[in-house]
């Protein structure tokens, strides 16, 4: 905020399930990315407010011929992330396939291949502990889904290379045998002064809370308390993250709010450790019952940061995409490529085998909703002579709608199309006749409180004219929106021309005045 303090959300996009580490004086943090690829993004901060993407642990999902079609909801859930032995780990669930770990010397990458830890189904949110005597565990939790059992907390030992669980594992902490306990998952394992600690949300991610568990032995018996719940706060659900400290011994936690649309953003609470021995996070009612604060005095670390936040527009200028970009399943670097001069993105308009729904598409190039207003704006032009073939900007959710153009046969025009739930695309305004086999065109998308998007076009440089009418945003499984670009095909074309981007820019959000648009090309 520039006066010292910080304000909630520190990461206002939909950043999940968040872990975080201290290595030196960087912070390094990871979140799930669930079907999206390229997959475990790394941030690094030096103050754990200001943040900035270094790279991604995973460049595919495994198998990769069943990750080759978007599988919403499916694929890397909440990670653990640590540092051990020189190393840095990653340990993540796949709710389908088992545990996975993943090993860099640079958070940077290269990372190792996934080597599969736990294969099976139901198993999530895994996370290890190297013991001052040398002994390794590991934790996870269960998805009902997929097991048939949740609410309980299942450790194993560990090999200390990480590549073998040593027995069967069993239930340290059961939350069907607490008081008020549903959904217990998402566990840190920690140790501090002999005590070994498990960190862990319980009521859901919309409703719920952080608590604390706490046991002499790693096998337990654990005791509880509730250290972190909603209040009389606007923060939902406050929970599921990390605890972390400063060089100077600070503590601080992480966690994630579920926002719709918007995504799981992440917030920063201060952390203390009481008299009594339990850890508190954010305000304090004396009860040691925290209460997420909104503004706050920034943790103190050594020299000067400087305000950044993950990269959000793009000048393609390459020479590769910026890693705020990913695609909705495993991507075949023949879905795009760098023009030059002037540099521009081109997307191949790729033969659709599922018809026109964009859920359905893998290579839709998205990125997480950057704040609750802002405005996306790109540069676009479709070459083509096969009919049915399109492009244009999107945005994606179990509901979606997009503005672009359309080769209808005889010509390409401007067309807005929205599509419900479970239902089919409908033109959300009449199509608008632009040009034979290649058109211009600059779109916008304004996004408002409420996550309610406005999508607007200028196809003569005159301005911009609104494209139906209002479009509130949905989240997808388990993810928020995605505001993002794609081209298609049509299932029975070969070679169906290619979009060009010119850019892809946001900032704040911007008014659009009412005017015919001009059937021209640009």
């Amino acid at each position: 905020m520039g006066d010292g303090r910080y304000q909630n959300p520190v990461l206002n996009a939909d950043w999940s399930d968040p872990d975080a580490i201290r290595v030196g004086d960087h912070f390094y943090l990871v979140a799930s990315t669930f079907n999206r690829i390229p997959g475990l993004p790394v941030l690094r901060s030096t103050d754990l407010v200001n943040w900035t993407v270094i790279g991604h642990a995973l460049t595919e999902l495994l198998p990769r011929d069943h990750f080759s079609e978007p599988r919403h909801g499916q694929g890397v859930w909440a990670p653990a992330l640590r540092h051990h032995d020189g190393k840095f780990w990653i340990f993540y669930p796949d709710p389908d396939f088992g545990i996975f770990v993943v090993t860099a010397t640079d958070p940077r990458g290269p990372w190792s291949t996934p080597h599969p830890l736990k294969p099976g189904k139901g198993f999530i949110d895994p996370c290890p502990l190297w013991d001052d005597d040398g002994q390794a565990y590991l934790i996870h939790a269960w998805a009902k889904s997929r097991s048939g059992i949740n609410n309980r907390l299942t450790l194993h030992r560990m090999s200390p290379d990480g590549t073998a669980l040593l027995d069967e594992g069993s239930v340290v902490v059961n939350g069907d045998e607490l008081p008020g306990y549903t959904t217990l998952e998402g566990p840190k394992l920690y140790k501090r002064d002999g005590w070994y600690w498990i960190f862990a949300p319980a009521g859901g991610v919309t409703s719920g809370w952080q608590s604390a568990f706490r046991s002499r032995s790693v096998q337990g018996p654990y005791e509880d308390r509730i250290v972190l719940a909603q209040g009389d706060t606007p923060v939902n659900g406050p929970h599921q993250g990390a605890w972390v400290s400063t060089p100077g011994g600070e503590d601080w936690f992480l966690h994630f709010q579920d926002r719709g649309a918007y995504g799981r953003v992440v917030h920063l609470q201060p952390m203390r450790w009481r008299s009594d021995g339990w850890p508190v996070m954010g305000d304090d009612d004396g009860s040691g019952r925290g209460t997420p604060v909104l503004v706050h005095t920034k943790p103190r670390v050594h020299g000067r940061t400087r305000v950044t936040a993950p990269a959000t527009g793009d000048e393609f200028t390459g020479p590769e995409l910026g890693k705020q970009w990913s695609w909705q399943a495993n991507a075949d670097p023949a879905w795009w490529s760098f023009r030059h001069f002037p540099r521009r993105l081109a997307l191949a308009c790729r033969p659709s085998t599922v018809g026109h729904d964009l859920r359905l598409l893998p290579n839709v190039l998205g990125q997480r909703l950057p704040a609750g207003s802002f405005t996306a704006t790109t540069s676009m032009t479709l070459s083509t002579t096969t009919a049915e073939a399109r492009a244009g900007l999107v945005m994606l959710g179990a509901t979606y709608c997009w503005a672009g153009l359309r080769h209808d046969g005889d010509r390409i025009v401007l067309v807005c199309r929205t599509a419900d739930e479970d239902a089919a695309e409908v033109d959300a305004t009449p199509p608008v006749p632009l040009g034979r086999g290649r058109a211009s065109v600059r779109l916008r998308v304004t996004v408002g409180p409420g996550a309610v998007c406005r999508f607007a076009a200028d196809t003569d440089g005159r301005g911009f004219t609104p494209l139906g009418a209002p479009f509130t945003a949905t989240a997808g499984t388990w993810i928020g929106a995605t505001v993002g670009l794609f081209a298609t095909g049509p299932a029975t074309a070969g070679r169906s021309g290619a979009a060009e981007f010119d850019w892809f820019r946001v900032g704040p959000a911007a008014a659009t005045r009412s005017r015919p648009i001009s059937a021209t090309s640009r």
